[in-house]
């Protein structure tokens, strides 16, 4: 096997005579499920050079393509069964009549790369901000070749925080007992400000020198597995970076959505609706899908076809490179409908267990079920999307933990969402969340109530779904008074050098913090070993009198989860969730020891509280 580091330092730039040249992919493995290749080949006049592939068994050039613009040229491979790991030669020859070479690797996949295990509904998966959670590397704060530098004190600036600093702390999140690591992206994001985010890429194939490196990030997904968790990379597949070096110089005319109409700048309408709507225009669909986000982020043209399978083998690159477990697409519906088909598909017919979900944003279940794989739509779209965010749950926990309880307000809300699953093909599939990187966190939202803030990890934590904890959470961090995404996006207490409070010691938080933590670790760590929490039915019970209860159940287990959303203390009766009881006496809480009782005689509950039980015979 050619060595990684070997082939990613030869083949990533190419002097080919005097003429730089920059392939991408950088390299690729033989074995894969699709055997085309499309080489996207950048340098001074590259579109008018000829390729010639160098004689290698199984593998043959089908094409060169130029285009528009002569810096560009698009190599077609096919690399059949067969196909021995080594080296590609070309042969260049440049319009002056000159000749080189350019190399390109052909690497050996990991051993049964193809059968890798995705997340899925036994998973918990932890969403880190990178710049904000941990600084693990000073020396890698500013860079000359990157425009924007450190700047601590400035919450919208970049704080530092890299992947060394997440290596750092993997044991602090395997011990809280969470399976997956969702990072926002750590791509390179060469802006002048406001960078630190991540969602404004400039290099789809290079880690961001401020966040590490490429192989740092490999070793980070190596050492997660070695303590039980997985990766998940956030993809941007709607827009790019307007400093990326495609927007001033595209390879086709249309590479990009036009960033103006009219004279006026092409927002986008974010009405995700017009998708769906029978009734929708062909100019409200366009405004939607081919609008920009904000003037700094191009928006991309995937129906463009060298730009769709550009984006279609960057994804299976970092799949492949970083052993990844898992993909989370930003703004999902944004961008063309039918490339998206055709993105979740190549995926997935490479890794047909890859975790995928998108992110797309919407409260009504009608709009996002539309998304998920096996979904029969009205207008016979496909859809191969496995998971989509649960916005709808979230709404409905924040509000129905807050309002007064009445025949439509409060817990009620909580049933009405999960009561909405039938629109789903595959609702144990649905990312539930109380929280994000684009949201107030859930102890905000919550008024700082840390009993209520329990009842909201407690239901996320054990209803149907795949779970996602968002950073700090279980040291309840906390944005009031302000919403803005610098301050949501706060640095984890104890990841940096100036901190006085250290979240992963236990130094400096308050008792209320530390109980958090607590209780959040021993959730967690329970959930882990439940099947009953991963592949069991779901039963609930309309609420009533303020109290909503709900059953995880197999044909071996059974749990029974109490929401009691009074401020007062309550005596429940057991005799209305009969059909759940039939072959169990008794009860234990696996959180609070000396919470156990007898079937047959009343709960009392606190108040505000969770309570989970696990049922005896």
């Amino acid at each position: 096997m050619i060595g990684m580091a070997l082939y990613w330092l030869c083949i990533f730039r190419v002097f080919a005579s005097s003429v730089e040249v920059i392939v991408e992919p950088p390299m690729w493995w033989v074995g894969m499920a699709q055997p085309k290749l499309q080489l996207l080949l950048r340098g001074k006049d590259i579109g008018a050079a000829t390729i010639q592939l160098q004689q290698y068994p199984n593998v043959k050039m089908l094409s060169q393509q130029s285009v528009a613009n002569s810096d560009y040229l698009f190599v077609n491979l096919l690399i059949n069964e067969g196909a021995a790991t080594g080296q590609l030669q070309f042969k260049v020859t440049w319009p002056d009549g000159q000749e080189s070479i350019l190399s390109y690797a052909l690497g050996a996949r990991k051993k049964a790369s193809a059968a890798r295990k995705g997340f899925d509904n036994s998973d918990v998966i932890y969403l880190i901000n990178p710049d904000r959670f941990a600084n693990g590397d000073v020396s890698n704060d500013t860079q000359a070749n990157l425009l924007e530098g450190v700047t601590p004190t400035d919450p919208d600036g970049r704080h530092g925080g890299d992947i060394a600093g997440i290596i750092q702390y993997l044991d602090y999140l395997a011990q809280l007992g969470v399976t997956q690591l969702w990072l926002t992206p750590v791509l390179e994001n060469n802006h002048p400000k406001y960078s630190y985010h991540g969602y404004a890429i400039t290099d789809f194939y290079q880690v961001d020198g401020r966040m590490g490196s490429n192989e740092a990030y490999r070793t980070l997904s190596l050492l997660a597995q070695k303590q039980g968790m997985g990766l998940v990379m956030d993809m941007v597949l709607n827009h790019s970076g307007s400093h990326h070096w495609w927007v001033s110089a595209p390879p086709t005319p249309d590479w990009l959505n036009p960033k103006t109409h009219l004279g006026q700048f092409s927002a986008t309408s974010h009405a995700r609706q017009t998708i769906q709507d029978p009734h929708a225009s062909s100019n409200d669909k366009r405004a939607f899908s081919d609008g920009w986000f904000v003037p700094d982020m191009a928006d991309l043209n995937q129906r463009q076809p060298l730009l769709a399978q550009y984006l279609i083998q960057n994804a299976i690159w970092w799949v492949e490179y970083a052993d990844l477990s898992g993909i989370r697409v930003d703004t999902y519906s944004y961008s063309d409908k039918t490339f998206l088909t055709e993105w979740t598909k190549a995926l997935l017919d490479e890794y047909p267990q890859l975790g995928i979900v998108g992110e797309e944003w919407s409260t009504n279940p009608a709009i996002a079920s539309y998304w998920q794989q096996g979904k029969h739509n009205h207008d016979g779209y496909e859809s191969y999307l496995p998971s989509v965010m649960d916005f709808s749950l979230q709404q409905a926990v924040i509000e129905g933990l807050q309002e007064p309880e009445s025949w439509n307000t409060g817990l009620i809300k909580i049933y009405q969402s999960l009561a909405n699953d039938f629109l789903y093909p595959h609702p144990e599939k649905l990312l539930v969340f109380a929280d994000n990187h684009d949201m107030s966190r859930v102890f905000t939202s919550l008024k700082q109530d840390v009993a209520k803030t329990k009842m909201a990890l407690g239901l996320l934590l054990t209803t149907r779904g795949i779970a996602q904890l968002y950073y700090g959470s279980e040291i309840l961090l906390d944005n009031t008074p302000s919403d803005a995404h610098g301050v949501i996006r706060a640095d984890f207490p104890g990841g940096f050098a100036h901190h006085t409070v250290n979240a992963f010691t236990g130094q400096g938080l308050t008792p209320a913090q530390k109980d958090m933590q607590q209780w959040l670790t021993q959730l967690l760590n329970f959930r882990k070993q439940q099947a009953v929490l991963h592949q069991g039915d779901l039963m609930h019970f309309s609420p009533q009198n303020g109290v909503y209860v709900y059953f995880r159940y197999n044909d071996d287990q059974s749990l029974m989860m109490i929401l009691n959303n009074n401020a007062r203390p309550l005596t429940l009766e057991l005799s209305r969730f009969n059909e759940r009881l039939i072959g169990y006496r008794h009860y234990q809480s696996p959180l609070q020891l000396e919470l156990k009782g007898d079937l047959d005689k009343p709960i009392e509950l606190s108040p505000n509280s969770f309570t989970l039980l696990q049922l005896q015979q």
